[in-house]
């Protein structure tokens, strides 16, 4: 069977990360998720990745005067960019472990 489409976004809210607490990491999900990015690769496709970072930061949280709106953002933006190093880091990791077995 071959795949309907060749490239796919995948949009991921960062609370996906922290698992059924929705905050934090949590990295049995997170390798079950890089599983199926894997699989859906391993079918020619290729897979694009768009991550959020409220697992970490909430900037509607921050909005009781706490942390300005321009201050929140950027620790939005910041929470974003981790996020995806995590995910980055648990796709190279499983690759690495596919090669090693080939």
């Amino acid at each position: 069977m071959s795949p309907k489409y060749k490239r796919i976004l995948l949009k991921l809210s960062g609370e996906t990360l922290g698992g059924k607490r929705g905050t934090g990491f949590d990295y049995d999900t997170i390798r079950a998720l890089t599983e199926s990015v894997i699989s859906i690769h391993k079918l020619g496709v290729e897979v694009g990745i768009v991550i959020g970072g409220g697992n970490i930061f909430r900037g509607s949280k921050s909005a009781e005067g706490n942390v300005g709106r321009v201050a929140g953002d950027h620790m939005g933006m910041l929470a974003t960019v981790i996020n995806s190093i995590c995910l980055q880091e648990m796709l190279e990791q499983r690759q690495e472990r596919l090669l090693s077995w080939i």
